[in-house]
C-alpha cells in the first residue's frame, strides 16, 4: 500500500511526473493515490523529502 506523509510532502509534483499509470495527482496541497496504483515504488525513489512510502498490506490491516 502505498501512503503519503502530508506533513513531510513539499507538492513538487515529481512522484507524479514519473508514475507509469498515471495514479498519482497532485490536488491543492496534497497528493491523491488512485486505485490505479501499481505499487511499483518509483515515486517512493524519486521523492526529495521521503514522504512516500510502500508498506505491505497485511501490515496495513493489523
Amino acid at each position: 500500500m502505498l501512503t503519503v506523509d502530508r506533513y513531510r510532502c513539499g507538492y513538487c509534483g515529481a512522484c507524479v511526473g514519473v508514475c507509469p499509470e498515471m495514479a498519482l495527482e497532485l490536488v491543492e496541497t496534497w497528493i491523491e493515490i488512485s486505485p490505479e496504483c501499481v505499487e511499483c515504488g518509483r515515486c517512493t525513489k524519486i521523492c526529495p523529502t521521503g514522504a512516500l512510502e510502500l508498506s505491505d498490506k497485511t501490515e496495513a490491516r493489523t
